[in-house]
């Protein structure tokens, strides 16, 4: 009896909140819709900038912060002493010293000593030390570290790794390795490549692939599981 009296006075207080919760989201959901359009943005760091307000003025033009830089959709060229951060669409030049984030689509050039960080989907060029695109990837990307992301259309380059959770068309090169659920193209890995299904060409110095519809494979060691001779050294193929 204890316990179904604890239960329901559980379901009470989740009753009585849940209309202040649900009014907190929807306020979160509009809070960064802008109020206006600016040609220019200049300050220290949002909101300390002219004209006034933190992710409050899409700006088409020019976006200038000395050491921070938020805005719902920037047109333009966008430069942030330490970060931007754009929370609808970006299209045009993004440059900061740690840390390029959108929230929505990219289109353009983003370029930082940090991370590329992007919600929707990232169509141009992108350089920095490591990227982060839960989404979509169209065009050249090089990244220090590494890149890990769902899809990728086009050329990636990294140090370390590129991780494509779903799927990779076209070049995937590093000096570490790279993996792809499926890759369409090349995976040039000094050390290694990994896929689940191979369209393509492997090289590098262990090469694995689930499954090859077609392909090949060039390396010390070569895997194709579902071929007849599984392991073969120097090359291995599947047409």
């Amino acid at each position: 009896m204890k316990k179904m009296l604890k239960i329901g006075a559980a379901a009470l207080a989740l009753a009585a909140v849940s209309p202040a919760f649900a009014a907190e989201v929807e306020e979160a959901e509009t809070e960064y819709e802008a109020i206006g359009w600016t040609p220019i943005a200049l300050g220290i760091a949002s909101p300390v900038q002219f004209p006034w307000g933190r992710a409050m003025w899409d700006v088409f033009g020019l976006d200038f912060n000395i050491l921070y830089t938020d805005a719902p959709k920037m047109y333009g060229l966008g430069i942030g002493g330490i970060a931007m951060a754009t929370r609808n669409t970006m299209g045009g030049v993004q440059v900061s010293a740690l840390c390029n984030w959108a929230s929505a689509d990219v289109y353009g050039v983003r370029a930082t000593l940090g991370g590329n960080f992007a919600y929707g989907k990232s169509c141009g060029l992108e350089a920095g030390l490591f990227g982060y695109r839960p989404g979509e990837f169209w065009g050249w990307d090089s990244e220090f570290l590494g890149n890990y992301g769902d899809y990728m259309w086009g050329c990636q380059v990294a140090g370390i790794c590129n991780i494509m959770i779903e799927q990779s068309y076209g070049a995937a090169i590093a000096i570490g390795g790279n993996y792809a659920k499926k890759a369409y193209g090349l995976q040039l890995g000094a050390i290694f490549n990994f896929t689940d299904e191979l369209h393509g060409c492997q090289i590098g110095l262990v090469n694995y692939a689930r499954e090859c519809p077609w392909g090949f494979q060039i390396g010390l060691v070569n895997l194709i599981m579902d071929n007849c001779i599984k392991v073969l050294p120097i090359i291995n193929g599947y047409f």
